[in-house]
């Protein structure tokens, strides 16, 4: 499998990780969602390494390297980054529309890509560029259509806490290319610890929830919490095995990845009755012509 269809079926299931995300925080407290979320996924990490440790004959691609303790510190790094992220971006979709969330979460690629000429001197060409402009002329439409559901992106604390877990998802991307391409660690071992340790940072969050460290809402478990962790699993290990292909920019990659959007605006005005889909559809359209502009280049 090459790294671009590797990053197009990551988008696939992404999209389905969107909207099992609102339908898992709906009216419902987002810490142990996140909890249980990882832990699901931590511990499917957990049963293949056991199975490999016990000489269970794993697939190569399944196999997860033994680590120096420097190595472990780098990758509970990347786990406080992410955990950072996903706790700004869950409380935001909480309180978003998808169909509006869903794009502005797609501007990341924009974030990566200035990130990666800065840090690692990736080089894009002129028609990624242009795809960076139609990218934040979309957002602007983007913030136009949300006004229509009383949607302030200059006031709303949401949109906010929304670009900020964008913009660490962004770092976060940066430090993957990082990882898997000049450190060398292979994908299974990179999402093997990084869920292990998320799953460690969010069960610290979860007890202080559950102590009412702080005003909660009440959890309900929902069947799309599994959707969550299986939709992720599987995005992240392609994104991952994406990303050690030597070829592979991170610009790219991360912009076929939010190739999301599709999955997630079309199901959030069909599952979830969300409003004003015309006026969001160019500023949507503008997303993914940025996406493939940035292929083109």
């Amino acid at each position: 499998m090459t790294w671009v269809v590797a990053a197009l079926i990551s988008a696939l299931f992404l999209g389905l990780y969107d909207l099992g995300t609102k339908h898992a925080v709906h009216d419902n407290a987002v810490l142990p969602v996140l909890f249980f979320a990882n832990v699901c996924s931590a511990s499917v990490w957990c049963l293949l390494i056991a199975i490999d440790h016990f000489g269970g004959g794993l697939p190569a691609i399944l196999h997860v390297a033994p680590l120096t303790p420097f190595q472990h510190l780098q990758l509970f790094l990347k786990s406080l980054l992410v955990g950072a992220s996903w706790t700004c971006s869950y409380f935001a979709v909480k309180h978003l529309p998808v169909s509006l969330a869903s794009p502005i979460r797609a501007t990341g690629p924009m974030w990566t890509l200035c990130g990666a000429l800065l840090v690692l001197a990736e080089r894009p060409t002129w028609l990624q560029m242009l795809g960076v402009v139609i990218t934040l002329a979309s957002f602007v439409g983007l913030s136009l259509a949300g006004v229509k559901e009383g949607i302030h992106f200059h006031r709303d604390k949401w949109i906010g806490w929304l670009l900020t877990g964008t913009l660490l998802g962004a770092c976060s991307g940066l430090y993957d290319k990082f990882l898997l391409g000049r450190q060398g660690f292979s994908a299974a071992t990179v999402q093997a610890w990084f869920v292990i340790y998320l799953a460690l940072i969010f069960l610290t969050l979860a007890l202080a929830w559950k102590f009412r460290l702080w005003p909660r809402h009440t959890f309900h478990w929902r069947w799309s919490i599994l959707v969550v962790s299986f939709g992720l699993l599987v995005a992240d290990f392609l994104y991952f095995d994406a990303l050690r292909h030597p070829d592979a920019l991170v610009s790219i990659v991360s912009s076929l990845r939010r190739g999301s959007i599709l999955v997630a605006f079309a199901g959030g005005l069909w599952l979830y009755g969300e409003k004003n889909g015309l006026q969001k559809l160019p500023a949507v359209i503008g997303v993914l012509t940025g996406i493939v502009l940035t292929l083109l280049g």
